[in-house]
């Protein structure tokens, strides 16, 4: 007769708590050493609301609902926001030229290995700056967490990266080209408009599933997640830039050229740490995309998410400016190795549905 499978010891007990705390440690010392990063290049630290009218407007992120409660009894719809994106640039907006955010940000239907529902991000904006200083950024930023955890190797399941290298730059054309022999723009337009039938056929030339449901969207995500993350930030970290207008809905077009972005994500040992934007600041152009997100997640999951007038509002009048979301969490557990999420949270979020 089997034995029953015994529990888990809570994250609280001693033992277990003796075990996390070295990788608690690093992530204090971390955390101190960003302050300090970002304070001698006169950055402004903020701190945002988490309860906010919209959570974000992105059709693959789910928030967490909750409502406001009057005096009268009225009730409003609030969210706990998925990244304090919105309040940073009501800032920038209201005058402050740099500035630097450590949020805790919340996203339902995520946990695992690298996934928590509620974690940390820094986020760092600077108004009439390149996003190719965030590049710098992020590069001096890899070597900080390295040698202040004590360590000259970032690592995640047998996985290696040198954070004092500095990052290899890879298009996200490129990267298709390279790993999947995929010719992406060939599927987009001069107006970013995408053609479905045609990644799709690339697709099935190069082995990859394509479901008759599959949208242009679906097909994209699939060659990243397959065949293109595994293969980066391995020996040195990457920037992987230039990702398709249709995949960044936060930014602007390039001046080279008008089928992509102004974004870059930055990768070390496979794992996503950060996304970049050179931020779109047309208030027109940023409602049209959010309701083509919004849509997409109704069509997806049978549900949207309000627009933030007040943010479209803001946006109009902000200057341009370069922005960043790094996962901090997953930042300490490169710099520690540590193998889950969890080990790195000073108190994880109860677990559910056991």
């Amino acid at each position: 007769m089997d034995k029953p499978l015994t529990a888990p010891s809570p994250w609280w007990t001693p033992h277990v708590h003796a075990d996390r705390r070295p990788f608690l440690m690093g992530r204090n010392q971390i955390q101190a050493a960003l302050r300090g990063f970002f304070a001698a290049r006169d950055f402004v630290e903020v701190d945002t609301a988490t309860l906010q009218t919209s959570p974000g407007n992105e059709a693959h992120l789910h928030a967490f609902a909750t409502e406001a409660i009057g005096l009268d009894g009225s009730r409003a719809p609030l969210y706990l926001h998925t990244s304090p994106e919105f309040a940073c640039k009501k800032l920038l907006a209201a005058g402050e030229p740099r500035i630097a955010c450590f949020a805790h940000v919340y996203r339902n239907r995520e946990r695992g290995p690298l996934h928590h529902p509620e974690f940390t991000m820094v986020e760092w904006y600077r108004a009439g700056e390149s996003y190719e200083t965030l590049i710098t950024d992020c590069g001096e930023i890899l070597g900080l967490a390295a040698k202040t955890a004590g360590t000259r190797t970032l690592t995640y399941r047998g996985r290696e990266t040198d954070p004092f290298q500095e990052p290899e730059r890879l298009s996200v054309a490129e990267a298709f080209e390279r790993f999947a022999g995929i010719d992406l723009l060939a599927s987009i337009d001069r107006n970013g408009e995408t053609d479905r039938n045609r990644l799709a056929a690339s697709l099935r030339e190069a082995g990859l599933r394509v479901a008759e449901d599959d949208t242009w969207a679906d097909l994209f995500s699939r060659v990243i997640v397959e065949r293109v993350e595994p293969n980066l930030g391995l020996g040195r970290a990457t920037i992987l830039d230039e990702y398709p207008v249709a995949e960044a809905a936060l930014a602007r077009p390039t001046a080279r050229d008008p089928r992509v972005a102004e974004r870059f994500e930055l990768y070390a040992c496979g794992v996503e740490l950060a996304n970049a934007f050179g931020e779109l600041t047309d208030a027109a152009e940023q409602r049209r995309r959010f309701e083509g997100e919004m849509a997409e997640k109704m069509r997806v999951y049978g549900e949207s998410y309000p627009v933030d007038e007040d943010f479209l509002a803001a946006l109009a009048q902000m200057p341009e400016a370069s922005g960043i979301a790094l996962g901090f969490d997953r930042l300490v557990m490169l710099a520690t190795g540590a193998s889950r999420i969890e080990q790195v949270l000073w108190a994880p979020v109860p677990e559910t549905g056991r």
